[in-house]
């Protein structure tokens, strides 16, 4: 945490002078970041708009929504639900078709967002700041699946010459944006709050929480920040239903996300006396873990909720796992964190050169 604090206050600084371009444009009520999805809608007033191609799947969708019925419990609080309505009605039939020639840049960004302990559906941040085109380019400069500015780019690692622009690589500005991400979720331990800043800047952000008396509850500070990072925020969240079928930790305040882990489905008594648990500390990885103990990812998120994610940001975590497979982590954990550091400062360095 001592690195993670020194990274965020020299970020902090950063992010106020590099992020200024941002918020200046936002302040005259254009996109920082050059989205190239342009269905929205207000979300203040708006009519639900039907939807004649597939009732049953927007229905389920908004279902999902309301209650909080699906795999993770989470429910979308009531003062987003008019602008998701209506975004997931005009984006959910090109959104789904996005799904078969995007799982490739998917998959890879999983990966990548995997192994800096950043949750893996932060990558529709990619399709609502781009609509995953790599060339994709705002007038305010921002270019890239990521939408980075040069500045915020060049900070976080990319190279930007007259022939070569790795902004435009998937692959290293996914790297560079996960560092980012990581960097405001340092900052705000929020993650509506992150796509905000990811938007508009923290300076927008950090404003916002002043003129609210210091909330940092999104929904009660949304209207003090420039309307652009208000309604970002909320097509992450209606893209995020979208593509995943429901809600998560990233569609949900800091508040809401503990309420969520409290009420979220737990072990059975079978479950709990069939495992064991084991206090690690240091970078362990999930994917070489599953590998050494041979477990299937099902089974290991639900024994280990948002373990890369807890990892990365708090360097510890309660493991627990079938006690046989425990056993074996044990016999070789001294293996499994080398190869876990080989791999994230591995592909780290590959998202740098």
């Amino acid at each position: 945490m001592r690195k993670a604090k020194y990274i965020s206050i020299l970020g902090g600084l950063g992010f106020l002078i590099i992020q200024a371009a941002k918020a200046t444009e936002i302040g005259l009520n254009s996109s920082a970041t050059g989205s190239m999805v342009s269905s929205d809608t207000t979300g203040k007033a708006d009519s639900v708009i039907s939807d004649d191609n597939d009732p049953k799947l927007f229905k389920d969708l908004l279902h999902s929504a309301y209650s909080g019925d699906g795999v993770t419990g989470a429910r979308l609080n009531p003062m987003g639900v008019s602008f998701v309505q209506n975004y997931i009605s005009r984006n959910k039939k090109g959104f789904l078709a996005m799904k078969d020639w995007a799982k490739p840049y998917f998959d890879m960004m999983d990966e990548v967002l995997t192994q800096h302990g950043v949750p893996k559906e932060m990558k529709y941040l990619a399709v609502i700041e781009s609509g995953l085109k790599y060339n994709a380019k705002s007038w305010s400069g921002a270019c890239g699946p990521w939408a980075f500015m040069p500045a915020a780019a060049v900070q976080y690692g990319l190279k930007i010459n007259r022939g070569n622009d790795e902004r435009l690589d998937y692959f290293k500005s996914t790297h560079a944006a996960a560092r980012m991400l990581t960097d405001l979720y340092v900052k705000y331990g929020d993650w509506l709050l992150v796509l905000a800043a990811y938007n508009g800047g923290p300076g927008n952000v950090d404003k916002a929480i002043r003129r609210s008396g210091g909330s940092r509850d999104f929904w009660t500070l949304q209207y003090h920040l420039p309307n652009e990072s208000m309604n970002h925020v909320k097509k992450f969240i209606g893209t995020h239903y979208i593509f995943e079928g429901e809600g998560g930790i990233t569609t949900v305040t800091k508040g809401e996300m503990k309420d969520l882990l409290v009420t979220a489905p737990s072990l059975n008594d079978e479950e709990m006396n069939s495992s064991s648990a084991y206090n690690i500390s240091g970078r362990f990885s999930s994917g070489v873990i599953m590998k050494y103990v041979e477990l299937d990812k099902t089974t290991f998120d639900k024994f280990n909720p948002a373990f890369d994610h807890k990892i990365a940001l708090e360097g510890k975590y309660l493991l627990r796992l079938p006690t046989p497979k425990m056993n074996i982590f044990v016999a070789k954990r001294y293996e499994i964190l080398d190869e876990s550091m080989k791999v994230l400062l591995g592909t780290a360095e590959a998202g740098t050169k």
